[in-house]
């Protein structure tokens, strides 16, 4: 890249494109993403909002393909000008990276399911080789001065060929999913070389204290690194008393003569954009369509994805339970699951698919009437305008993760509630729970705690829904995906002095 082209001074690293594909008329169409809300569109605005931004993701591309590929596309949209870098991967490579090593090694171990751990099929040197190339591309990118974010656990070895590539550049990296404790990540035979990794950024950051505690409890064990003072937690993180509570936060790590801010906030969800959608007249119309089409029965909803940790499973066996044990309820529930499958490809989630599909059709043949299916279910993703009529109409909204880093739905639901009566049974193992006490909190791994929590929320009185729907907006409108945003610019614009004074005094990390 010539010396006269400006670099960029924010690099995001993403597995995913910020857009979606779509060929018209023999011609490649960029779109906006069909959920506006959640990470992508936040991130974008980073993009959009830098003095020049850059986002850097993979994209599969056959070897036909591979002459004409255009590898930088630059993109003008809601959210700025930003330029967009494709890795070209091959299926081999695509499948080996990320159907593979991430989803069948590192998914389970995230997720501490270590019985489905396999190294069999996985493939390190493919899953390095792909990081290098998230690397060097960034490292084409980025300023002598600037920053690159890198996000997840695809790219955990990113930070390394990095360091290597650019020693003084600035790098940030948050981490989507759950940070397991020692015991657990430390079956990863590549451990050390992962910590390793993680241990060349300048600021990890994570959802909530749990993960970010337990993250510096296996770079303690592994590298004996020096943890800085810690912190209170701040509201709305509850400190003790839940699964996932932490009491206080360590805020930063000394490893080879480098400090590593540490991070732990959880992402926000948009509730302005909500609010806006409902305002619609379109919206509007739905709700009421919603509404007389479900009359008086005690409207369900729960949305994720086929993925073993989400507990559709436990879910589907509570509901099925629900509907044997109350008979007065037949007739007067229904529940909608939209649980997207997972793309063909990934075999690691066609069992869970299968398990799905048979209780579904189990409950609604043993159930069902004429008149009457207890269960709607989507195996398709639902475009998020059309998602937010059926939250605003559902009484009560059912997130039972058995492991989640966070949860966004948890917030959307509440979120298109605006306030109104509606109950959250919630998982005590979803990253957001810690900021939601209010929610009805639940063990899915306890057939007895998923009955109390489903019956409670069928049972609740409208001025409790009414009670605890107005805290939970409190708390979702107050931390809101803005506020998210502002913590970020702040830690950035922290590291940034750090490291202008490290470089003055002659300390620019020699030891990476």
């Amino acid at each position: 890249m010539s010396d006269k082209i400006k670099k960029s001074d924010l690099v995001i690293l993403y597995h995913r494109q910020p857009y979606e594909e779509e060929v018209k008329n023999g011609k490649t169409v960029f779109k906006e993403n069909k959920s506006p809300n959640g990470i992508v569109p936040t991130l974008k605005s980073f993009c959009g909002n830098a003095e020049k931004g850059s986002w850097v993701a993979w994209k599969q591309v056959n070897a036909r393909e591979q002459a004409k590929f255009n590898r930088s596309v630059q993109i003008n949209d809601e959210h700025g000008d930003y330029e967009v870098i494709r890795i070209a991967l091959t299926a081999e490579q695509v499948k080996s990276f990320y159907h593979v090593t991430s989803k069948v090694a590192f998914w389970p171990i995230l997720h501490t399911f270590p019985w489905l751990f396999s190294t069999e099929e996985a493939d390190w040197d493919i899953f390095k080789e792909v990081n290098r190339l998230f690397a060097e591309a960034a490292c084409e990118q980025v300023s002598d001065d600037g920053l690159i974010w890198i996000h997840d656990y695809n790219l955990w070895m990113a930070p390394h060929f990095i360091r290597k590539i650019k020693p003084n550049v600035r790098i940030a990296f948050f981490h989507h999913t759950p940070f397991p404790a020692a015991d657990v990540f430390n079956i990863l035979p590549w451990r050390e070389e992962i910590v390793d990794s993680l241990l060349q950024t300048d600021l990890l950051g994570f959802h909530i204290p749990r993960y970010s505690e337990n993250f510096c409890g296996v770079a303690r064990a592994l590298r004996g690194v020096e943890l800085g003072e810690k912190e209170p937690v701040e509201p709305p993180l509850v400190s003790s008393g839940m699964a996932l509570s932490e009491p206080s936060v360590t805020k930063s790590i000394k490893h080879n003569g480098r400090t590593i801010m540490v991070d732990a906030w959880p992402i926000g969800t948009n509730p302005t954009l909500i609010k806006e959608y409902l305002s619609r007249y379109d919206a509007g119309e739905r709700v009421a369509q919603i509404k007389n089409e479900i009359g008086d029965q005690h409207f369900i909803i729960s949305v994720g994805r086929v993925d073993y940790t989400k507990g559709a499973k436990q879910l589907l066996e509570a509901f099925q339970r629900l509907l044997a044990r109350r008979p007065e309820l037949r007739g007067k529930v229904k529940l909608m699951l939209v649980c997207a499958a997972a793309a063909k490809n990934m075999t690691i989630y066609q069992k869970a698919q299968k398990e799905i599909e048979r209780l579904v059709g189990a409950i609604n043949g043993e159930y069902g009437t004429l008149g009457w299916t207890p269960i709607m279910l989507s195996m398709r993703p639902i475009p998020f305008a059309e998602l937010v009529p059926y939250f605003r109409v559902a009484d009560t909204c059912w997130i039972t993760p058995i492991r989640d880093g966070l949860n966004l739905v948890a917030k959307e639901y509440i979120a298109a509630k605006q306030g109104g009566p509606g109950a959250l049974v919630l998982s005590e193992f979803a990253g957001v729970a810690v900021e939601m006490p209010d929610a009805i909190l639940t063990n899915p791994y306890s057939a007895q705690s998923m009955d109390e929590a489903i019956d409670r929320a069928v049972d609740m009185s409208k001025e409790e829904r009414l009670e605890r729907s107005k805290s939970l907006l409190n708390t979702v409108e107050k931390w809101d995906i803005n506020f998210w945003s502002d913590h970020v610019l702040k830690l950035f614009n922290q590291l940034k002095k750090t490291k202008l004074r490290a470089l003055k005094g002659g300390k620019a990390d020699e030891a990476a």
